[in-house]
């Protein structure tokens, strides 16, 4: 037997005579009537949720029908129930009703329920008409994409349990997934479930009209004040012609509200069917302040208490520039950095020129660096890139043994990126980091000879989720200065370990190797970390305990590195801003326990 279904109709609504009961003197007279349902817990529930004459004991307790109306709602009941048992997938059931008369003529129906095997999708055919179609047919790599996409990803696969709800959710996910694909107009043309009630399955069957693909032609912008539009047609990135997907007005709209110039953005899509071929591009936003101050305090296992003051200035005497002003003032470490920076142009690129000076105290030296750089940087979701000229002075001291005072100045030039692939950048569960840094200079200084010098440094962190509960975070960094063994370079060209987001159980920066009796960077470093994380309870889904070995050190060279090992475990709470971490950690080689606590994620 072969049924085809285009729609099922929502369950029976309650019979007219319930709604309507008989005047009270002529009900009083009838017998009342009760019913009892025996079917799968599931089913049982819904039964005697929708089914008519189970209504009249769970809805209106004590009402009584007369003769004619009760032995009708027996009689429709079969239909009733087969039809309900449809939306859940059993086109076989059996029903079998049994009547009987209580004492004092109570009316009682028993309806047992036998479902029968579930039917369960046989075969899935998705056709799309329209411009998607015959572009995929031409082998245009957009359409095809997009039409792969939109089979891979039905959300009612061969195999699976058909219901009338999935059905209706899987067809609503998909047309949901043309129209993300730049197909705003798609719309279905025909779908059909088409049943062997013999062989318990369904073929499904669908064809999609997808309209035309929306392409970029036009930008609308609302609510600019100050800042010129150039900037924001830079920020939008789209050459003419552009495919407008979701995700490609996500980014867009991602990217104005990470330039720092706006309070807030919004954009969306003109669905004008009739200008798909140069679709307006709608934008509203919201200028920031032109400047703001901002004071912070906190905590930090690594440089003691701090208190912070920051300047953004968004449009710098009148023109397209930004400027950051940022002083930081710690226990063990105090610094200042500045930066002027043009809005973004072209290809999303800016020009920045920039300052730092920086005094760290380490348990047995100081460093005070100070530096200036002029460079070009490029920010996307997923890639930053920096590439720079820097001149650094740094001047170090001894605080024990002979107390040592060097000064080094050097001059290089540097590229850094960072790719994410994550599913949250402030609180990534799943995928990667990668940080990679690279740069060549010459340095000299009153501590050895003037020469060459290259540095290398490279940062992998990533996040997997373990079964339901656990969450697998791990992380290893590598470092390395070339040089000849006599050219100095400053202090914040080496590499140390230690301390929060290196290796916990030791001191911020101790782990490095010693010179004239004192801590110094080495040339060489190498951490990692492996962490395990899960929720503590249901009720605190935001708050998680941790388990964790770190290990690394730095050294003059590879060959002289041997990891020092720290274990232990910590509790995090996953706030909007970011993971804030306190960690209790054991020091393998100090036999001893240090607190560590930090807030957010390095990249």
């Amino acid at each position: 037997m072969r049924r085809v279904l285009t729609g099922l109709a929502a369950a029976l609504a309650a019979s007219a005579a319930i709604a309507a009961a008989d005047a009270p003197t002529a009900a009083a007279a009838e017998p009342q009537a009760s019913i009892e349902v025996v079917a799968p817990a599931a089913l049982k529930a819904l039964l005697e949720q929708h089914l008519d004459i189970a209504r009249v004991a769970t809805l209106a307790p004590g009402v009584a029908l007369d003769d004619s109306e009760w032995a009708r709602l027996i009689d429709g009941a079969p239909a009733q129930v087969r039809e309900l048992l449809e939306t859940e997938g059993y086109f076989d059931p059996t029903v079998i009703l049994v009547r009987s008369v209580g004492n004092v003529g109570e009316r009682h129906v028993r309806l047992e329920l036998q479902p029968g095997p579930r039917t369960r999708v046989q075969r899935v055919t998705i056709e799309v008409e329209g411009a998607l179609g015959a572009a995929a047919e031409a082998g245009e790599p957009h359409a095809r994409e997009a039409l792969e996409d939109l089979r891979r990803a039905w959300a009612l696969p061969a195999g699976q349990a058909f219901r009338n709800p999935d059905w209706t959710a899987a067809k609503s996910a998909a047309l949901a997934r043309l129209r993300a694909d730049g197909y705003a107009g798609a719309s279905w043309k025909a779908t059909a479930a088409e049943v062997e009630t013999a062989e318990h399955g369904v073929s499904l069957y669908l064809v999609a009209d997808s309209g035309p693909l929306f392409r970029f032609g036009e930008l609308v912008v609302d609510g600019l004040v100050v800042h010129e539009r150039e900037t924001v047609e830079h920020l939008a990135a789209l050459a003419p012609g552009t495919p407008l997907t979701e995700a490609v007005l996500l980014d867009y709209q991602e990217r104005l509200q990470k330039a720092g110039l706006f309070d807030s953005a919004a954009v969306t899509l003109d669905p004008d069917v009739s200008r798909a071929g140069q679709a307006r591009v709608l934008v509203h936003v919201k200028e920031a302040p032109l400047q703001v101050y901002t004071f912070g305090v906190g905590i930090s296992a690594n440089t003691g208490p701090r208190a912070s003051l920051e300047h953004a200035y968004r449009r710098v005497f009148g023109y397209a520039l930004s400027a950051s002003n940022t002083f930081s003032l710690a226990q063990k470490k105090q610094t200042y950095a500045g930066e002027v920076s043009t809005h973004p142009g072209e290809n999303l690129y800016r020009e920045l020129v920039g300052g730092a000076v920086d005094r760290e105290e380490g348990d047995e030296d100081v460093v005070l660096a100070q530096r200036v750089r002029l460079g070009r940087t490029k920010d996307t979701q997923r890639l930053e890139r920096l590439v720079f000229v820097e001149a650094e002075r740094s001047a170090r001291w001894t605080t024990t043994g002979q107390r040592i005072h060097t000064n080094t100045i050097a001059y290089s030039l540097n590229h850094h990126g960072v790719w994410r692939e994550l599913d949250s950048v402030v609180l990534p569960t799943e995928g990667f980091s990668v940080s990679l840094q690279t740069g060549v200079g010459h340095a000299h200084g009153s501590a050895g000879d003037s020469g060459p010098f290259s540095r290398l440094y490279g940062r992998f962190t990533g996040y997997l989720p373990i079964g339901r509960a656990w969450y697998g975070s791990a992380r290893l960094e590598l470092g390395q200065v070339v040089k000849r063994d006599a050219v100095a370079v400053p202090d914040s060209q080496l590499f140390r370990a230690g301390g929060d987001d290196s290796v916990r159980g030791y001191a911020y920066r101790s782990l490095t190797p010693t010179e004239n009796g004192a801590e110094a960077g080495g040339t060489s470093l190498m951490t990692a970390s492996l962490e395990l994380a899960r929720p503590i309870s249901a009720s605190m889904p935001s708050v998680w305990g941790a388990v964790f070995v770190d290990a690394g050190r730095a050294a003059n060279g590879f060959s002289n590195l041997s990891p020092a090992i720290g274990t232990g475990i910590g509790v995090r709470w996953r706030s909007p801003v970011g993971p804030l971490k306190a960690d209790l950690a054991w020091g393998q080689e100090t036999h001893s326990v240090r607190l560590h606590f930090s807030v957010g994620i390095a990249y």
